[in-house]
């Protein structure tokens, strides 16, 4: 056969291009998705089989350990021996290390239901992460919260890291509990202090300007609003509201579409003042009166500040106002043992405020 023929029968791109119907695109939209899907679904399945399969194996150590010498060396020995016979087979997931996470696993969390049920979009990486919080409600709110929320693994060692769940129950008289059925929620679970920024790449020895602080915020949005918690969305920054005598900007106004309820952040490069404070209040009036709707909730306004004022809270408005909050925020990540000591100090701020 010539080869002009050949080329006859083969369509050109340009053919190919008018072949891109609406019906093709559709096709093309749905195979798209079935492949995700199965793609998916077969990652749950292979995630799942390796969660039973750990899990499995740490019972079965822990049998061994209960029904013979139950001394540590018996154990720290059979582990041990058994992982020299499992490393030339199956290799190093079956290392020492290993093992004993596979032993931590299953008494950390020893129902097998609920782990194949209600946390399934959690992976091997985030269950070994879990396991170094030592505090078990701790551990177990950090699991339900990932699971719930979709938190990647990285997102989970953050949040670890940032003591998200000491933040929130700094700014509460009691425990964390999970809500019952048709509980409103407790909007304490959704105000964090100190804000961990670090993700602004914001040298603390700059000099900064409010100005600096907005625009790093809204350039690192999506993370800003991950380090928020659950259930913010952002509505806009430099929000105007007009009166018939003046006209105002709010820095950045964010909704929470589980407390159903706008949320105003004042942005301070300084020290927390009166003067923020008031103006704060100011806002939230103003925003109440002119932009909440009927079925919307208080709004609340949050003075995000670089340092925390005693006195300002136990002496201005702040004290009379369970919709206002003054937050600190940190531009570096600091250490576990200066993080604790700076939720201690926001803890005490806080109850200056709750206890007017």
């Amino acid at each position: 056969m010539a080869s002009s023929e050949i080329s006859k029968q083969i369509p050109h791109s340009q053919d190919l291009a008018h072949t891109r119907t609406k019906s093709f695109e559709a096709l093309l939209t749905d195979v798209r998705r079935i492949i995700d899907s199965g793609l998916q679904q077969a990652y749950q399945s292979v995630n799942q089989t390796i969660l039973n399969t750990y899990w499995l194996m740490g019972r079965r150590i822990v049998e061994d350990e209960q029904h013979g010498n139950r001394r540590a060396e018996y154990g720290k020995q059979q582990i041990k021996n058994l992982s020299a016979e499992l490393l030339p087979q199956y290799g190093t997931s079956y290392n020492e290390r290993n093992l004993y996470q596979f032993r931590n696993f299953y008494l950390a969390f020893s129902d097998l239901e609920i782990l194949n049920t209600r946390l399934q979009n959690l992976s091997w990486s985030h269950f070994s992460r879990l396991l170094r919080v030592e505090n078990e409600q701790e551990r177990l709110w950090y699991m339900q919260e990932a699971a719930n929320e979709g938190w990647s693994f990285r997102m989970l060692d953050r949040n670890i890291n940032t003591q998200y769940f000491r933040r929130i129950l700094a700014m509460q008289k009691e425990g964390i509990a999970v809500p019952k059925e048709k509980e409103q929620p407790n909007k304490m679970e959704f105000i964090k202090n100190p804000i961990v920024a670090e993700f602004l790449n914001i040298s603390p020895n700059a000099k900064l300007y409010e100005s600096d602080l907005e625009s790093a915020i809204i350039d690192n949005l999506q993370q800003f609003l991950m380090e928020l918690g659950k259930g913010y969305a952002f509505v806009g920054r430099q929000v105007h509201i007009r009166t018939e005598e003046d006209d105002y900007f709010i820095d950045l106004v964010f909704y929470n579409y589980i407390l159903k309820c706008f949320v105003l952040i004042d942005l301070k490069a300084d020290r927390l003042s009166f003067q923020d404070v008031g103006q704060m209040d100011m806002y939230l009036r103003l925003y109440d009166t002119l932009k909440k709707q009927p079925t919307d909730n208080p709004t609340i306004g949050i003075v995000l500040c670089s340092e925390t004022n005693g006195d300002v809270v136990r002496f201005s408005s702040l004290a009379d106002n369970p919709q206002m909050y003054a937050a600190k925020y940190e531009l570096y990540l600091p250490t576990q043992e200066e993080l604790t000591r700076e939720i201690e100090r926001q803890k005490e701020i806080y109850r200056l405020q709750q206890d007017n």
